[in-house]
């Protein structure tokens, strides 16, 4: 008897993941995407080294980068804001260690 592969499963279920998916929180629907900020309103969230606050929002408590995937923002903007970061840490606007 031939053994049924991943590959062969049709409705998106793999091994070991339970119902609903990848992710195995069960239900139809997934979990909702999140949008990038900066392309949904361009002119009210632009990326500057100097808007400390905007930039607080995208640094965790131990001062490290948060990742797009957390952060839901796209290549382009994640690349700009981390680069903001630096800029800002290099002026001594935001630290590079916690307090």
């Amino acid at each position: 008897m031939a053994r049924k592969s991943n590959s062969d499963d049709r409705d998106g279920r793999g091994r070991g993941r339970g119902p609903g998916g990848p992710g195995g929180r069960g239900g139809r629907g997934g979990r909702k995407k999140k949008v990038c900020r900066f392309c949904a309103a361009p002119r009210e969230n632009i990326i500057d080294y100097k808007n400390v606050g905007l930039l607080k929002r995208y640094v965790d408590d131990d001062r490290s980068i948060r990742k797009a995937r957390q952060t839901g923002t796209c290549r382009k903007h994640q690349a700009q804001v981390a680069t903001a970061i630096k800029r800002a840490r290099e002026v001594a606007l935001l630290g590079y260690v916690p307090e």
